[in-house]
């Protein structure tokens, strides 16, 4: 094979050295909700019960083990339908090792799931595990990051965007296959806002993109989204051999044109990818993201924004603090107030358009904005030094 075609075959992956952990420790924590009943765990107690199995990186692969490494993301990953966490082992692997504590609530495993419960469930343990880094008699006391992502896979991928919409405590979204849900997972995306992967299999006929992922995607007002299409992809290869989901794919058409591991390697290339962008704040991760979009050829794919450092709307908070607008969300009219002053004002749509440049010279502007449509919008304001910064706002 010569290097043209290992290019189009492999992703692009840029020269940054990642700590990888060659060990899998384990842990079962049962967390409650005393707001809720029901659930699925163990030792009694009012309220809903949520046991959740936990894997991170440790010195040796054995339970209750001691964590290895610090500042570890948190991501929280939804199973599939009538499909129990130990499906995804793949998952867990490959994320642990690349520095990752992952989280699998057991809750909604039953014939009859409910979908909005298994996404609260998704948010609470967000929630819990980020708790776990202050508590001193915790395996992860002091060992988390504050950055953390709701990942799933078929229902657990529609249920994580009943987790995600109006949650401002998670970083980034990834689903593969996700399923319409009810309440519906396609109405909760409209009010997702956080960095979104979806991930979809081609010949998917139990969750086919065009009736499920495909309308996600369109659907959700985050700016920052990204739609990968696993070419020959299917519904169950996104999970290690399961009878239930196999049995249900085995029932319909298309069927997958590729094997098992080339879709795990696919996806479970992209996801890392966009993970050390959002979760790691890697920026080289970030362009090899994008690099891998155009020149591999396992994949078709449709973006909102590239995620290179540096992209439009991918800007630090830093920067933000330094531009302040009035009101957010605006009717019609923004008003900009900035710490330098101001040489050039630009309006960008969320798929990188120009559509509005004012020149100013002063700290404060009044832009009229009743002429654009409701959605997101990027203001890019350029000081007189010549330095831009970019923050989101919504039209109403």
């Amino acid at each position: 094979m010569n290097l043209k075609n290992i290019f189009k075959h492999c992703l692009i992956f840029s020269a940054f050295s990642a700590t990888t952990f060659a060990q899998v420790g384990h842990t079962t924590i049962t967390f409650n909700d005393p707001t809720r009943t029901g659930g699925f765990g163990s030792g009694g107690g009012t309220g809903r019960q949520i046991q959740t199995e936990i894997y991170y990186p440790a010195a040796t692969t054995a339970d209750n083990v001691p964590v290895v490494g610090s500042n570890l993301p948190i991501v929280v990953f939804g199973h599939g339908f009538s499909m129990g966490w130990d499906a995804y082992a793949n998952i867990w692997e490959s994320l642990t090792a690349d520095g990752y504590v992952i989280a699998f609530p057991r809750t909604e495993g039953s014939l009859s799931p409910t979908h909005s419960e298994f996404g609260k469930d998704l948010a609470l343990v967000v929630g819990k595990m980020q708790n776990l880094n202050t508590s001193s008699s915790s395996l992860f006391f002091g060992k988390l990051a504050s950055t953390s992502a709701i990942m799933g896979h078929s229902m657990g991928g529609g249920s994580s965007f009943l987790a995600g919409q109006n949650n401002t405590g998670i970083t980034t979204m990834v689903t593969y296959a996700a399923a319409n849900t009810n309440p519906s997972s396609i109405t909760a995306s409209r009010n997702v806002t956080v960095p979104n992967l979806i991930i979809t299999g081609q010949n998917d006929c139990v969750a086919p993109p065009a009736n499920h992922q495909n309308i996600m995607y369109d659907s959700l007002i985050a700016s920052i989204k990204t739609e990968v299409t696993i070419k020959g992809g299917g519904h169950c290869f996104f999970a290690n051999n399961n009878f239930n989901c196999s049995f249900g794919e085995g029932t319909c058409t298309p069927t997958p044109t590729i094997t098992r591991p080339e879709q795990q390697d696919a996806t479970l290339d992209y996801t890392k990818l966009w993970l050390r962008r959002f979760l790691k704040n890697d920026c080289n991760a970030g362009a090899s993201f994008q690099d891998s979009l155009i020149a591999s050829n396992r994949i078709l794919h449709r973006q909102s924004i590239s995620i290179a450092c540096g992209s439009v709307g991918i800007q630090e908070t830093s920067h933000e603090e330094l531009i302040k607008l009035q009101p957010n969300p605006a009717d019609d009219q923004l008003y900009v107030n900035c710490k330098k002053e101001i040489k050039t004002i630009e309006i960008i749509d969320i798929t990188g358009k120009n559509i509005k440049a004012l020149s100013t010279i002063n700290k404060t502007h009044i832009i009229d904005v009743t002429d654009l449509s409701s959605g997101l919008y990027f203001l890019k304001v350029t000081g007189a030094e010549g330095k831009a910064q970019t923050v989101k706002w919504i039209k109403k």
